[in-house]
């Protein structure tokens, strides 16, 4: 085990790092950049990214020892799949470390949005007191769409029933039973368009959901409905939701992801109606002590050929 060479390049909680380096040769880069990656794949066993990292199949190919590719984190949408397969690299990555961080900041950007909490601390700050003028709305007796019902959708679903909510999902992974546990009622995506006062999103980024929230997808929404999203980006047409913005369609957004990170001061990005953090989701500390630690053995487990509790390719 200790010829073994493990290259982070986006960087990795002590805990993590801890358990890797008794069993191998660690270093870490976490500015490194794709050519430098090119450069020094070749001389590593396993790599180790978060979001950052983009894993191409240039990279793949350079690397002729790698053996693992371990996302610190959920998605792995910055990692050719196809390409780590024909190339012989298992992919494992941490899907259930984040999921009560980013359950939570759910209902919080949910929140900030129905009570316009942001909009309130600015305008203090900018020493005025606009009360009437920010009127919000509660989420009890209201309809929270759920799109996706993975571990996080599932979490957001206990927590906003908690809160009084109405809770559908669309998902094609459940059954209605399945969704009935959770105090939530399945429904095809029209129904939840129609009928949803706010929609979160917790799928994948793949052929299948990139821009599902499209220009029909937002005609078809209840009227002043409110959008989160802590998934990907790119799962929401960004154009298509400013313009339903601008028209009212949307009464407001709250976004953590986008489809160029990072984003700059976009037209979307600064709308009065838009909430937007910086892919912070996952972004506590106990989250990430779970991610680091929970990819560490994992990797570990993939080089010594031990059974894999995360394998996504």
């Amino acid at each position: 085990m200790s010829e073994l060479k493990i290259l982070i390049s986006d960087g990795l909680e002590q805990k993590g790092l801890s358990i890797l380096r008794a069993a191998a040769q660690v270093d870490e880069m976490p500015d490194i950049s794709a050519s430098q990656l090119l450069d020094v794949i070749a001389a590593y066993d396993a790599l180790i990214v978060r979001s950052r990292t983009k894993v191409t199949p240039a990279v793949l190919a350079a690397a002729s020892r790698l053996r693992v590719v371990g996302r610190a984190g959920v998605g792995v949408d910055n990692i050719d799949l196809q390409a780590a397969q024909e190339c012989g690299v298992v992919v494992v990555n941490a899907p259930t470390a984040t999921t009560i961080s980013v359950a939570e900041q759910t209902l919080g950007l949910m929140l900030a949005l129905a009570r316009r909490i942001p909009w309130a601390d600015a305008a203090v700050k900018r020493g005025d007191w606009p009360k009437k003028e920010l009127m919000g709305v509660e989420l009890n007796g209201k309809t929270l769409g759920v799109i996706g019902f993975g571990n996080i959708g599932k979490a957001v679903t206990q927590r906003a029933r908690c809160m009084g909510m109405r809770v559908l999902v669309n998902s094609l992974q459940v059954t209605p039973e399945q969704v009935r546990q959770h105090g939530a009622e399945l429904v095809d995506l029209f129904d939840l368009f129609d009928q949803a006062d706010f929609i979160t999103l917790h799928v994948p980024l793949d052929a299948t959901t990139r821009n599902l929230i499209d220009a029909a997808a937002l005609a078809r929404m209840k009227p002043g409905v409110r959008l989160i999203c802590t998934a990907r980006g790119g799962v929401v047409d960004e154009n298509a939701l400013l313009q339903a913005l601008n028209s009212g369609q949307v009464a407001g957004a709250a976004l953590d992801v986008f489809a160029q990170e990072p984003t700059g001061a976009s037209s979307l990005v600064t709308h009065p109606n838009v909430i937007a953090t910086p892919h912070v989701s996952g972004q506590t500390i106990d989250a990430q002590e779970r991610v680091a630690e929970d990819i560490a053995v994992e990797v570990l487990r993939a080089l010594c050929g031990e059974p894999l509790r995360w394998r996504v390719a």
